[in-house]
């Protein structure tokens, strides 16, 4: 007997934060936004797609922002009615199946295999969706549907905004051949480099190296690496899975090097952090940064507190104080991130820590 074939669907709020604010004040429809701080150390936290024509981006100091778009209109963040909305928007997955997996305020991965509504195929469950999606919030989804987690992710960003994109297991093998490495969930930008340096520059080229060298030259991954070139995935979504940590990084177009700047990129890591610590209720003790440099060496700061961080501003205050450890910078930044850990207090100690570790990843 074949083995059941699931019907998994990858739900991504178009430009999530911005569309609830051109949503709630109409004057902002249309016009290039940004949500987040304008002032000097501010920085986007998330960019309509009117800004996105102008290379506006999330994480992206607001000084160079407004370069790139001297008309951008700043909004501050209302993370509160963000999970307002995000709590409405899993209530319209409920009512289609229990295996939800939430990644963000704004995404999930949902398992439709058999969905609640008795729906004929998983597009067209997608499809009810996000039209109730739209009538509960007002916003749009893109949705991507396959067979597997991974390419139900890649499907997701085929059609947006506002659309939907079908990966059957007849497509997803060639799908994924002709894709750049670059694309694949879970390839980061130096690890792409990597394949590019040895000649992987899509999906088929990686599906033609054997296993054992993917191995050599990735570790542990490699397995991992072997198995999407064939369009495979055996993850199931988990629903109400345990967190042991929860993080945000980003990796920036130009290198940061002024020490504003460099604060600027932290302190959108930190806030992307904040909203799901307090969408889950979850705090932890230890605060690292991460530090990925021009020459991709790597290295992190990292403080365990006496009590879990239970303010916004404290987590911004501790962020700002690691990344200001390795201030003056003796070289460009290529990536930032923030992570917040030690939920459990048996995980974390009452002293306070620095590391520092150098190495290519």
């Amino acid at each position: 007997m074949s083995a059941l074939i699931r019907k998994i669907i990858h739900i991504d709020m178009d430009a999530f934060y911005a569309s609830v604010e051109q949503r709630d004040d109409p004057s902002l429809r249309g016009r290039p936004l940004a949500v987040g701080y304008s002032e000097r150390r501010g920085v986007v936290a998330a960019a309509s797609y009117e800004a996105r024509a102008f290379g506006v981006r999330s994480a992206m100091p607001s000084s160079t922002a407004l370069r790139n778009c001297p008309d951008l209109v700043f909004v501050r963040p209302r993370f509160e009615v963000y999970r307002a909305v995000s709590r409405q928007i899993h209530a319209v997955f409920a009512e289609f199946t229990p295996l939800i997996e939430p990644l963000s305020l704004d995404e999930a991965y949902l398992d439709v295999t058999a969905n609640l509504q008795g729906l004929p195929s998983a597009a067209a469950t997608a499809q009810a969706i996000r039209a109730r999606i739209l009538e509960e919030t007002g916003l749009t989804a893109s949705a991507g549907i396959s067979y597997n987690k991974f390419l139900a992710k890649l499907a997701s960003d085929h059609r947006k905004p506002n659309g939907q994109f079908v990966i059957t297991p007849a497509m997803g093998p060639a799908f994924v051949e002709t894709l750049p490495v670059a694309k694949f969930h879970g390839v980061g930008p130096v690890t792409a480099e990597k394949m590019n340096r040895l000649g992987i520059m899509t999906g088929g080229d990686l599906k033609a190296q054997p296993l054992e060298d993917l191995v050599r030259h990735f570790g542990k991954a490699g397995a991992w690496y072997h198995a999407i070139a064939r369009g495979e995935d055996d993850r199931p979504v988990e629903p109400d899975r345990p967190r042991k940590s929860s993080g945000s990084e980003t990796t920036f177009a130009d290198d940061l090097t002024k020490p504003e700047d460099i604060e600027a990129g932290v302190l959108a890591m930190a806030d992307e952090v904040w909203a799901w610590c307090e969408k889950t209720q979850a705090f932890g003790r230890t605060v690292t940064v991460k530090i990925k440099y021009a020459d991709f060496q790597q290295a992190t700061r990292s403080r365990t507190l006496a009590a879990p961080v239970h303010t916004h501003e404290s987590l911004r205050s501790v962020s700002l104080d690691l990344i200001r450890s390795v201030f003056p910078p003796t070289k460009g930044i290529r990536l930032l991130g923030v992570t917040m850990s030690g939920f459990a207090s048996e995980d974390a100690s009452d002293s306070e820590q620095l590391e520092l570790g150098f190495g290519e990843p």
